[in-house]
């Protein structure tokens, strides 16, 4: 990091009362400073060590704390940094952070931590980012994928790609110094061959955003059926509480109504919606909009339906209506509610409707085979890809990085078939590099960083 920084500080522990906070400080002369408000010099002691003394306000005593050391490069942030760990008065946060104040430390900029992190090479872009989205992570899976991002595995693919293609962009451009004497130096059919392999790469990160982004906010599900179809009672059942009113009445349920579960370390948001039929009350149709509103921004739709009063017929006709709405591609299940009352036979059942695929058979009620419609969804959202550990991006810079990327590669190749010459493949080979670049952060824009880092917390 060029030039030397100033000392900044700032609460990173939750805002608000508790048993401890942490505080911390960054830059050069941090622990001079804090020296000068604590009960003993720590100024000369060694890194990663603790210390046990008083924060001191003139001759005042303000709280009993720990100091702990982290001498440049071996911290965060590559500087030097020292945290306070502090009672969780909210008076005590205070004073201690106006002691720092005035002894020439200033109040850090969201993410700024992060920042400097980046800035002294003790992380690329990518792994940045990470932190700030395993703090948010609410599930196993967002965790993981956080995780796997800061370790660098995200990162590692992106340089590889780079690296890879690095070598050929530079044969192409020295090509252009050479450009009198009609000279190739990089080999065209290996460089359409090692650009197919990398765009099928980019491509493969591109489309695992929609699931990386389920990851990050939770799975949208929408509960479609018709009235008294029992959407609501399953939407209780699988919250375990009472969620949702339960009446007897036909359209009782006139908006949505949404919760978050976390199914097998993955987050689910079920939202349950209006029922399904033709109706002139104009209220309970802007409820059948919305209804249909979820359901195309859902990644699965569970579509379901009263076992002994639908017929195969009207079912057909309710899931063609669906999919006229929200487009074939969407993933439904289909829900055969009621199964525990006496008059459902399930050996007619199963032969009406045989002819239907991704059918469970329920009691929204009685909570019967609700496990197996909780392995159902999780095999729908490929629960096993987001588990094992495989890269998956999550970030919507990242996403749209890879696609400018994705087009670039797209147009070397076209250039490549077309035999365009090296001036014009080189400008599509730094708009590539560029754009991977633009992920991992080596591409150097002080608006992109501000951006990133000021959605950051402000101790972090």
């Amino acid at each position: 990091m060029k030039g030397k920084p100033d000392i900044i500080c700032a609460l990173s522990s939750p805002p608000g009362m508790g048993a401890l906070a942490i505080i911390r400080l960054s830059g050069s002369g941090c622990m001079a400073l804090l020296s000068a408000v604590f009960s003993k010099d720590i100024s000369s002691k060694a890194t990663h060590t603790a210390h046990h003394g008083w924060i001191l306000s003139e001759e005042e005593k303000v709280d009993d704390v720990v100091v702990t050391l982290f001498h440049s490069p071996k911290s965060f942030t590559g500087e030097d940094t020292v945290e306070i760990s502090c009672h969780g008065s909210t008076y005590v946060q205070q004073r201690i952070i106006e002691l720092l104040l005035s002894r020439g430390a200033r109040l850090a900029k969201p993410g700024e931590f992060s920042m400097r992190a980046y800035l002294n090479a003790k992380m690329d872009l990518s792994q940045a980012e990470a932190v700030a989205d395993l703090i948010a992570s609410e599930s196993a899976a967002s965790h993981r994928q956080a995780l796997h991002q800061m370790r660098g595995g995200f990162s590692r693919e992106i340089k590889s790609l780079r690296e890879r293609l690095v070598h050929f962009a530079s044969m192409i451009e020295l090509e252009l110094d050479f450009a009198e004497e009609d000279v190739e130096f990089a080999n065209r059919p290996q460089l359409e061959l090692l650009v197919t392999e990398i765009l099928a790469m980019v491509n493969r990160l591109r489309e695992s955003f929609s699931l990386g982004n389920a990851i990050k906010n939770g799975v949208p599900v929408a509960i479609l059926g018709a009235p008294n179809s029992g959407k609501s009672t399953l939407l209780n059942t699988l919250l375990n509480e009472e969620r949702a009113i339960v009446s007897e009445i036909p359209g009782t349920t006139r908006d949505t109504i949404e919760d978050y579960i976390t199914l097998g370390g993955i987050r689910f948001r079920f939202i349950d919606t209006a029922g399904i039929r033709h109706t002139s009350d104009s209220i309970e149709k802007m409820g059948i909009e919305r209804a249909f509103d979820q359901a195309k921004s859902a990644s699965v739709i569970l579509l379901l339906f009263d076992s002994i009063e639908t017929n195969a017929a009207q079912l057909s006709d309710m899931l063609g209506q669906i999919k006229n709405q929200t487009g074939d591609e969407k993933r439904i299940l289909l829900l055969a509610n009621k199964i525990d009352v006496l008059r459902f036979d399930e050996v007619k059942f199963k032969s009406e409707f045989s002819g239907f695929k991704n059918l469970v058979l329920i009691s929204a009620k009685n909570k019967l085979h609700i496990e197996e419609l909780k392995n159902e969804l999780l095999e729908l959202v490929n629960a096993t890809r987001i588990m094992s550990g495989e890269t998956i991006v999550t970030n919507a810079r990242h996403y749209e990085a890879l696609t400018q990327s994705a087009l670039s590669l797209n147009e070397v190749l076209t250039g490549l078939q077309n035999g365009l010459t090296g001036d014009l493949l080189a400008v599509d080979l730094r708009k590539t590099l560029f754009h991977l670049g633009e992920i991992i952060g080596e591409v150097n824009a002080d608006d992109l960083l501000h951006n990133i880092f000021s959605k950051f917390c402000i101790g972090k």
